[in-house]
């Protein structure tokens, strides 16, 4: 069994305990022990001890609403474009992008094609491939004239969804993805603002629709995750027991109540990023500012700027996840999310990492072993050059995460502090 020590580290756990100096031993995949500052450490024979003097050590991050096949596309039918043999190389690139990022762990929120999210998940875990640890998701479940559905009257066009009108051909696709392996069946209950004939407010499928989803997930023991932007989608998806609800954006009093009174077994990922970046950073894709606040956009996010700190302060477990996969949101800017909690949501920077922590180890299912510093937990960890608690923003930049491991292997070594040194010396 192979044996790593982190020497004289800064901990910050994901528990939300203020950072304390320790020595943190991972043996095999999991955290064996940790040793405070000053009592003597045990160090196996052979380990690899890794001197952490000045830097911190902390779990792995967990994108909640992660499109690794969706290739940085500038509009919504761009995915059906790309043939399925580059899709899957381009979809490996972005999970070892993700990975290297920190991102440990990723909940897929939807494929952009049927079987590429399993595949990709297949070949992490048999460790052919670099990349986090993964839940796979169908397709995303629309409806005609839904979001997902680009179709002309004139023209077909191949789509990231499947789309599927009434309760039968539901059930029907959603029996399909589970024959082919899925964790998790993506739906659109409501529209979104890119979206003329079907904005965020407007709720596009009906009760039997989600009824049929959440029968088969239930009857195959999958998880539902829903785009559920209007309050009544929010309703509809606690009604039928989702658990997984992105975005919730427009709730009402009613919705909030409803999640808050399934507080413990809901998880609510805003995403905020696609649209705070469409407002700001899309211009050159044809999405200026006054088209963004023309689209409903900025309403949108003052809306999310309202809703999501009473949804915190309610209990209801808020986590990181943006939507990246677009043109002006891209794969590997993930951790811009984290600066997006503190500044738009008004997190602390402690809260916000425990939600891309330990609450991700719980949207995880593995809450009891994921996304914290604790002996017997998986040694998914970062090693950080600075204090994410001073600045969040440190997590974006690459090259300040020094170690990344998973599964209690390096992704990413640490190099000898002393040759660092000399480097940055000469």
């Amino acid at each position: 069994m192979a044996h790593t020590l982190f020497s004289d580290v800064s901990v910050l756990d994901g528990t939300g305990t203020a950072p304390y100096r320790a020595s943190v031993l991972v043996s095999g995949q999991r955290i064996a022990s940790i040793t405070p500052a000053g009592a003597p450490v045990s160090v196996p024979e052979g380990a690899d001890v890794i001197d952490g003097t000045g830097l911190t050590l902390m779990p792995g991050l967990t994108e909640a609403h992660a499109h690794p096949s969706y290739l940085n596309i500038a509009n919504l039918h761009a995915l059906g474009e790309v043939p399925p043999e580059e899709h899957l190389l381009e979809t490996i690139k972005n999970v070892k992008l993700m990975l290297d990022s920190g991102f440990t762990s990723l909940c897929s929120a939807a494929s952009g094609k049927a079987r590429i999210d399993i595949v990709v998940r297949n070949y992490i875990n048999k460790g052919d491939i670099p990349g986090p640890r993964m839940l796979a998701a169908s397709p995303e479940m629309t409806v005609t004239g839904g979001l997902g559905d680009p179709s002309l009257l004139h023209l077909h066009r191949e789509t990231f969804a499947a789309i599927c009108d009434g309760p039968e051909e539901v059930r029907r696709y959603s029996r399909l993805m589970c024959r082919e392996g899925v964790d998790t069946l993506k739906i659109n209950p409501s529209g979104d603002e890119f979206v003329p004939f079907a904005r965020a407010e407007m709720t596009c499928m009906n009760e039997a629709e989600i009824a049929a989803v959440c029968e088969v997930a239930k009857s195959r023991n999958k998880r539902v995750m829903a785009h559920a932007r209007s309050a009544e989608s929010v309703k509809m998806c606690l009604r039928n027991g989702i658990d997984l609800i992105n975005h919730a954006t427009f709730s009402d009093t009613e919705a909030l109540d409803g999640l808050e009174a399934a507080k413990d077994r809901v998880f609510v990922i805003p995403a905020i990023a696609v649209i705070w970046t469409a407002i700001h950073e899309a211009s050159d894709w044809g999405i200026t500012e006054k088209v963004a606040e023309g689209l409903g956009m900025k309403r949108e996010v003052e809306m999310a700027c309202r809703v999501i700190p009473e949804m915190k302060k309610r209990g209801i477990r808020v986590l990181p996840g943006g939507d990246y996969g677009f043109a002006w949101n891209p794969i590997g800017n993930n951790a811009r999310d984290l600066e997006y909690f503190v500044d738009l949501f008004g997190f602390s920077p402690m809260d916000t990492i425990v939600s891309a922590t330990k609450l991700g180890g719980e949207l995880m299912m593995q809450g009891h072993e994921l996304g914290q510093i604790k002996p017997g937990y998986l040694a998914d960890l970062l090693l950080v050059d600075g204090d994410p608690l001073a600045d969040v923003r440190i997590l974006q930049d690459r090259r300040k995460l020094l170690g990344i491991m998973k599964d209690g292997a390096f992704h990413k070594r640490p190099a000898a502090r002393a040759a660092a040194q000399r480097m940055a010396a000469e």
